[in-house]
């Protein structure tokens, strides 16, 4: 069939049964690199437009808003945040029934764009809310590895 041929019937599309075999490396990038690197000191940076005063969390290389370029504007954003939305799970990612469900919300950091899915701790599910304030807790500094998961969880403030 050629390219520009359409299927007239979806009985006609074939698939492919099994595991297609890949290596890939996946790679950072250089607004994740400062953003990793950060981590492992305990500190959360984001990438700033000077243009439309945003502050993007995860960084990003450009501004989502006029293009504008954000590399070397990053800056440190602190750790706190807020839920914006939350749920509860039950199965691993490999689909596999948990012993128990684990809490996991995307937090908006205070006064920046975009937000970072990631676990709540140390509070029960029926207590956490929309717009809850929340911050960061790390690993032990010596445990630290460079990857989103030298955050712990994100915990209730008071």
């Amino acid at each position: 069939m050629a390219l520009i041929e359409r299927f007239q019937k979806t009985t006609d599309i074939g698939y492919w049964e099994g595991q297609i075999p890949m290596n890939y490396i996946y790679t950072v990038g250089r607004a994740g690199e400062k953003f990793f690197r950060e981590i492992m000191n305990g500190k959360i940076f984001g990438a700033k437009c000077d243009v439309c005063n945003i502050i993007y969390v995860p960084p990003r290389t450009y501004c989502e808003k006029c293009f504008a370029r954000l590399e070397d504007s990053y800056v440190e954003v602190g750790t706190k945040g807020t839920v914006h939305t939350f749920t509860q799970c039950y199965e691993t990612f490999d689909g596999m029934k948990k012993e128990a469900p684990s809490l996991v919300a995307v937090i908006r950091i205070d006064g920046t764009d975009g937000g970072l899915v990631h676990w709540l701790g140390e509070v029960d599910f029926k207590k956490v809310y929309i717009g809850m304030p929340v911050e960061a807790v790390f690993k032990a500094k010596k445990d630290r590895e460079g990857s989103i998961l030298d955050i712990k969880y994100f915990k209730p403030t008071k």
